[in-house]
C-alpha cells in the first residue's frame, strides 16, 4: 500500500505541475492580454473570453496538487532506530514520528498542501475585470467599487505563494539533510534561488503598480515566479517516482 499511495503521489504531483502551466497556452491562443505586463490571474477574469478555461485549469492544478501533498504526508515516515524504551512515556519519546524526526518533511509537505488548497480557493474567486488593462477597471478597484472577488482573490493567492515558497524551501532541505530525493536535492537549491529572486521581482512591480509608478513588467516577472513552482513541483514528482524505484 505504501508504495501504490507514493506513486498516486508522484503522479499526482505531475499533472497538477502541467495544469499549472496552462497559461502557456497564450503563446498560441490570442488573449488580447500582453504576457509582460498583465498578472496571470487575468486570464481568468471574469470579463476575459478564455476565463473559464483558466480558471478551470487553476482548479484542477490546486486539486491535483492537494490531492498529491496530501499523499505525500501519508508516505512519510521516520527512519528506522532504536526501539523506545516502553518505560518512557510516548509524549517524552525524542523517536515517535515525524514530528520529532523529520520535521522538514512534515512543514514541506503541509505548506504544498496549503498552496494546492489555496490555488483551488483562487480559481472559484476570479478577478471582475483586468486592472493592469483597463484603466476603468483599476480606478474602480482603487475606489474599493469592485466585487468583494478581488480583495478576496488577493488573499488567496498570497496564502497560495507563500505556501509554494514554504514547501519549496523546506521539501528541498528535506531531500539534501535527509538523502531523499537525488534530482530535487541536486537542482532545488538552484530553483528556490531563482524562485526568490521572481518573488521579489513581482512583489516589487506589484508595489510600483499600485503606487502609480508603472508596471517594471510586472507579468513577466510573475509568469517566472509561477513557472518556477511548476518546475520545482515537476522534479519533485521525478525525484518521488524514483525513490520509489
Amino acid at each position: 500500500m505504501p508504495g501504490k499511495v507514493t506513486r498516486a503521489s508522484a503522479v499526482l504531483l505531475f499533472l497538477g505541475a502541467l495544469a499549472y502551466t496552462a497559461w502557456v497556452l497564450e503563446v498560441v491562443v490570442r488573449t488580447g492580454l500582453d504576457p509582460v505586463r498583465t498578472y496571470v490571474s487575468e486570464l481568468a477574469a471574469a470579463d476575459q473570453p478564455l476565463g473559464g478555461l483558466f480558471r478551470a485549469t487553476d482548479l484542477a492544478a490546486g486539486l491535483l496538487v492537494l490531492a498529491g501533498a496530501v499523499a505525500g504526508l501519508l508516505t512519510t515516515r521516520a527512519p528506522a532506530g532504536p526501539v523506545p524504551d516502553p518505560g518512557v512515556p510516548r509524549w517524552a519519546r525524542t523517536d515517535t514520528g515525524v514530528a520529532a524526526r523529520r520535521p522538514w518533511l512534515l512543514v514541506g509537505w503541509s505548506a504544498l498542501a496549503l498552496f494546492g488548497a489555496a490555488t483551488a480557493l483562487d480559481s472559484r474567486l476570479p478577478l471582475s475585470c483586468a486592472p493592469t488593462v483597463d484603466p476603468e477597471c483599476a480606478a474602480r478597484e482603487t475606489a474599493g467599487l469592485v466585487p468583494a472577488t478581488h480583495a478576496a482573490h488577493a488573499v488567496s493567492s498570497g496564502l497560495a505563494m507563500t505556501g509554494a515558497l514554504v514547501a519549496m524551501v523546506a521539501l528541498t532541505v528535506a531531500a539534501r539533510r535527509y538523502g531523499l530525493w537525488r534530482p530535487l536535492a541536486r537542482t532545488g537549491p538552484a530553483l528556490v534561488a531563482l524562485e526568490l529572486a521572481a518573488t521579489a521581482w513581482t512583489l516589487a512591480a506589484v508595489a510600483a503598480f499600485e503606487a502609480g509608478r508603472g508596471l517594471w513588467s510586472l507579468g513577466a516577472g510573475q509568469r517566472l515566479q509561477v513557472l518556477l513552482v511548476a518546475v520545482w513541483t515537476g522534479v519533485l514528482a521525478v525525484s518521488v517516482a524514483r525513490e520509489r524505484r
